[in-house]
């Protein structure tokens, strides 16, 4: 752990004197090392009579599901996920993600390492939300989330952090295969093909987590429910062009705003039915409905605009997991716009099932 530490240390150090923003990257660096500092070998914690059995148990299903993507899904065998930290709070980061009050694009900051990502992490809410309200003031789409965990890529053992533990087991052990596929494949500045390719690893792999369970019904709700999400956003792509349209139009600002509004009635409508009808509800659809917001629509295409496209990368390798790695790794060789016109098609846009989980 030490070595780890002093390692970020020197990061941090690197950072400070790259033109990064020193007091951003300072409390990045104190966040890291609460976390880095607060972890605990799972061995130990499961030995420790001082905690609970309920923690312990889930601790267990957890290392199970982690020896899993090892030896199923080809995740890395390293030291991610083997220690567990409590960090006192209800999310490890706050993320502020923010977009122009006309445009459906994210703003973007640049970073060594992680290159440029359409987001700011805090390790602290408040400064999140300091954060967010400045960039309000100037006219700006903005929205701040809870995060329950991040990956450093492999350049740190990510531990297991109570944050995450507000999932169930199965939501769990999806973010873990999440995390560590962020350490298979990561392009630097392309956040839409990272989260996309991250999140289609995360659906196979929970996919099969659940058959190598035995767990038959709840392997059919996850597949309806995946089925439920595509629509979900396929709605959402659907508006996102309408509004990009919109925003391209020569109106005055006062009639745009209103044409925004209506758009947003109108894709919250769409969403609330289509999910009344599969039986759920919708938070998202509510954070819609109580506030027009570019920056919401911006994060959810960053997840998911792309991920029928490596679906169909994942379907063309007969659902092989190495693979549809080394598929991935040479799109990721590619230029951007290149990755984009193979991967990030209009097929979401027209509702396509998902072709990821497989048959």
């Amino acid at each position: 752990m030490l070595t780890d530490l002093r390692t970020w240390l020197v990061i941090a150090v690197v950072l400070l004197h790259s033109g990064c923003g020193t007091l951003y990257v300072a409390q990045a660096a104190r966040g890291q090392w609460q976390v880095m500092s607060a972890r605990r070998p799972i061995a130990q914690v499961i030995a420790d009579p001082a905690v609970s059995e309920e923690l312990k148990a889930r601790l267990v299903e957890l290392q199970a599901a982690r020896m899993f993507a090892v030896t199923d899904l080809g995740l890395p065998d390293n030291k991610s996920y083997r220690s567990y930290a409590d960090v006192e709070r209800d999310y490890v980061v706050w993320n502020v993600v923010a977009a122009p009050e006309f445009s459906v694009e994210p703003r973007e900051w640049c970073f060594p390492v992680a290159g440029c990502v359409a987001y700011r992490g805090y390790f602290a809410e408040h400064k999140a939300r300091e954060f967010a309200a400045r960039l309000e003031d100037e006219g700006d789409d903005v929205v701040v989330m809870g995060v329950p965990a991040y990956s450093t890529l492999g350049r740190f053992a990510d531990p297991i952090l109570n944050t995450m533990l507000r999932y169930g087991d199965d939501e769990l052990a999806g973010i873990v295969f999440h995390e560590l596929a962020h350490q298979i494949v990561y392009v630097p500045g392309d956040s839409v093909f990272n989260e996309a390719f991250a999140v289609t690893v995360e659906q196979a792999g929970l996919a099969r987590w659940l058959a190598h369970q035995g767990r038959a019904l709840d392997a059919a709700k996850f597949r309806a429910r995946l089925a439920l999400n595509a629509r979900v956003v396929a709605i959402v792509t659907r508006y996102r062009a309408l509004l990009a349209e919109l925003y391209q139009r020569r109106l005055p600002d006062d009639d745009k705003r209103a044409h925004k509004r209506e758009l947003f009635a109108r894709l919250a409508s769409e969403i609330a039915t289509v999910q009344s009808a599969a039986g759920v509800t919708s938070q998202f659809a509510r954070d819609l409905a109580a506030a027009p917001n570019n920056a919401r629509l911006a994060s959810l295409a960053t997840y998911y605009v792309c991920v029928p496209g490596f679906e169909r990368v994942l379907a063309q390798v007969g659902h092989d997991l190495p693979a549809f790695y080394r598929a991935v790794r040479a799109h990721a060789a590619l230029s951007e716009a290149e990755r984009h016109a193979a991967l990030c098609t209009d097929e979401l846009a027209a509702g396509a099932p998902p072709g990821g989980i497989e048959p």
